[in-house]
């Protein structure tokens, strides 16, 4: 009796956790064009990155799929001209883990496009470890902030030029746990997989707000968001299948699909009522207060400046 009884509130706190979902995920209802737009995204060959790029591609943009694998970004370029009839999709090659690989990138997006009209920094991942990349860094510090703050500087130009232009940051809700410690930025003094994240994340969270500061008056706009957990590939690196798949399927069950999750990346791509709305952090298709850390203007400015030093930023 007791065991059905535990059973039932089990089942009873998935199905209300189900119906707060359902009853607070918003999508994109913006009918706006991207005709004429160019997107890059990062890890746009799968997950939520793909759903939005397919979504900017079916309405006209011009997209570029940034990703590490040459096979899946071809293979999602592929799929996302079938689904949508625009054939201006492509895939280029690039690797945040290495910051020759995001130098050698922005080099050929400078030599070949006119234009970029919004840059979505959606690339992330989990459960990488504890080693350094060729540059040095944290592998998952690198992957999932100190790469992207490297692309989102040397494109700068090009997004002024274009403006108004826009950056979206894809962040999420586990940066209220993250730590803001200036003695272990790159987890040399202690780690976890869950703290990198929640690290990284809060970084993120707090170059959105010091890069709208410092692109005041440039018609350039960056915000942040927290898409919502959705069941991504950001869960593959999970070493036991058991686990990894029992995961899968709680997630399927319990939270966003992956293009519920893509609705907030949309959003602040195409909105038009957020167009002079910068430094902001979203949820749900609607603004959202991030964490106090966040919102510190001191602590986003020294993490910049000692961001600036790691991707050795003066050396480009």
């Amino acid at each position: 009796m007791v065991f059905l009884m535990i059973c039932l509130i089990i089942v009873l706190f998935f199905l209300l956790v189900k119906l707060y979902q359902r009853l607070t995920c918003r999508v994109c209802q913006s009918s706006v064009h991207m005709v004429g737009k160019t997107v890059i995204i990062t890890g746009g060959n799968c997950g939520i990155g793909f759903e939005t790029a397919k979504n900017l591609a079916d309405r006209g943009a011009r997209v570029i799929i940034a990703c590490r694998s040459i096979k899946r970004g071809s293979a999602a370029t592929k799929e996302i001209i079938k689904a949508t009839g625009n054939k201006d999709v492509e895939y280029r090659q690039l690797d945040l883990a290495s910051f020759r690989s995001v130098r050698e990138f922005c080099e050929n997006i400078l030599k070949t496009e006119k234009r970029l009209d919004v840059l979505i920094n959606n690339a992330a991942a989990g459960g990488l470890g504890n080693y350094k990349t060729e540059d040095g860094n944290h592998v998952g510090m690198q992957v999932n902030y100190f790469g992207p703050f490297l692309l989102t500087n040397i494109l700068l130009p090009l997004l002024k030029s274009s403006a108004p232009s826009r950056i979206i940051n894809v962040s999420s809700a586990i940066h209220k746990y993250g730590e803001m410690d200036f003695e272990n930025l790159n987890m040399e003094k202690y780690w976890s997989d869950y703290l990198v994240y929640a690290n990284s994340k809060l970084y993120l969270n707090l170059m959105t707000l010091e890069l709208s500061r410092r692109l005041r008056g440039t018609n350039v706009t960056v915000n942040a968001l927290h898409p919502g957990v959705a069941a991504t590939n950001i869960f593959r690196n999970i070493k036991s299948d058991i686990l990894r798949n029992i995961v899968l399927i709680v997630l399927n069950f319990l939270y966003k699909s992956v293009w519920e999750a893509a609705q907030t990346s949309i959003y602040l791509a195409v909105a038009p009522e957020i167009q002079n709305v910068s430094g902001r952090y979203f949820s749900n298709c609607q603004e959202a207060t991030p964490s106090k850390l966040s919102r510190d203007p001191e602590i986003a400015e020294r993490l910049w400046k000692e961001s600036e030093k790691i991707v050795k930023l003066s050396f480009q």
